[in-house]
C-alpha cells in the first residue's frame, strides 16, 4: 500500500521512502510549488500567498480548497479550523499589516 496525502493541494505518494509528487514524480523536498488552488507561491516570508501576513496569527494554513485542512493558530497557542478559519481569515485579510 502506497501512503497518500497532499501538500499545499497537490496529491504527494511516499515511494521507497520519499515523499513525491504524484502528477509529475518529483521529489516533494526543496522543490515547493504553489497552491494548486489559488495557483500563487509563498510569500518571502513562507505564507501562503493568498494569506500573507495576518496579524496576530502564529500559524495559518488557507486549507488550499480544503475548507476542512484550513486553520488559524494564535500566538498564545488557541487554534480555529475549518469553515470558522476561513472566515477568520477573510476578516484579518483586510487588516493592514505592516
Amino acid at each position: 500500500m502506497t501512503a497518500r496525502a497532499k501538500l499545499r493541494g497537490h496529491d504527494i505518494e511516499c515511494v521507497e521512502g520519499q515523499w513525491i509528487y504524484s502528477d509529475l514524480s518529483e521529489p516533494t523536498v526543496n522543490n515547493e510549488r504553489d497552491c494548486n488552488y489559488c495557483g500563487l507561491e509563498n510569500t518571502l516570508k513562507g505564507h501562503d500567498g493568498c494569506l500573507g501576513t495576518l496579524p496576530g496569527i502564529m500559524n495559518a494554513c488557507c486549507g488550499h480548497g480544503q475548507t476542512n485542512e484550513a486553520y488559524l493558530q494564535f500566538w498564545n497557542g488557541d487554534c480555529v479550523r475549518g469553515y470558522d478559519a476561513i472566515s477568520l481569515i477573510a476578516i484579518l485579510k483586510q487588516v493592514e499589516v505592516d
